[in-house]
């Protein structure tokens, strides 16, 4: 019995030390804890999808290029121009991070998509599958009321995407938001 406890130890020891080497590597590699985010909206179609599982880099890791720096430069992200960002809406983290394209930068002061004046400077976003940016038609709800998010600070950008694996983020969402799972289904 004593010997069986043992062995049992030492396999436990072992997969903790495993994991753990895999996660400071994953790391290292990434500069962030939180190396994959789930798909939960079409708004990326066809890039993205439901259920996908996006791999990802810490912003501070990566220099986030913009979709109309992405054209001068010839660089694409997930078959367009430009970096594909995940970031806390109004840097709210009550709230699901959303996963968009930055699309350009504007400063203090210039206008935004929809005519309004940016309150501060920062990404303008939008969903590939998108018909309008983030900033013209996506709101966010804090205590019942809804705001216009706004150009994203760089401090509110959690991670910038960079590798997709189709379906694999389809546990992720089964046990967090079941119900995008159900409507898919039914």
């Amino acid at each position: 019995m004593r010997r069986t406890l043992m062995e049992t130890g030492k396999s436990i020891a072992e997969a903790i030390l495993i994991v753990g080497v895999i996660m400071v590597a994953t790391y290292a590699l990434t500069g962030t804890w939180h190396v994959g985010y789930a798909v939960e909206s079409g708004s990326m179609v066809p890039h993205m999808q439901i259920g996908d599982l996006i791999f990802v880099m810490s912003p501070h890791r990566t220099n986030i290029v913009t979709y109309e720096e992405g054209i001068k430069r010839g660089y694409k992200s997930f078959n367009n121009y430009g970096d594909v960002i995940i970031y806390k809406p109004n840097g709210l983290s009550s709230v699901t991070p959303i996963i968009h394209r930055a699309m350009y930068w504007v400063n203090r002061s210039e206008e935004m998509p929809g005519g309004r004046p940016a309150p501060h400077e920062g990404y303008i976003t939008k969903g590939d599958n998108n018909t309008c940016y983030d900033q013209q038609c996506l709101g966010v709800e804090v205590n019942g009321r809804l705001y216009r998010v706004e150009p994203v600070k760089p401090e509110w950008v959690i991670a910038v995407a960079k590798v997709r694996v189709p379906y694999l983020g389809y546990p992720s969402l089964i046990l967090r938001k079941p119900d995008i799972v159900k409507n898919l289904i039914s």
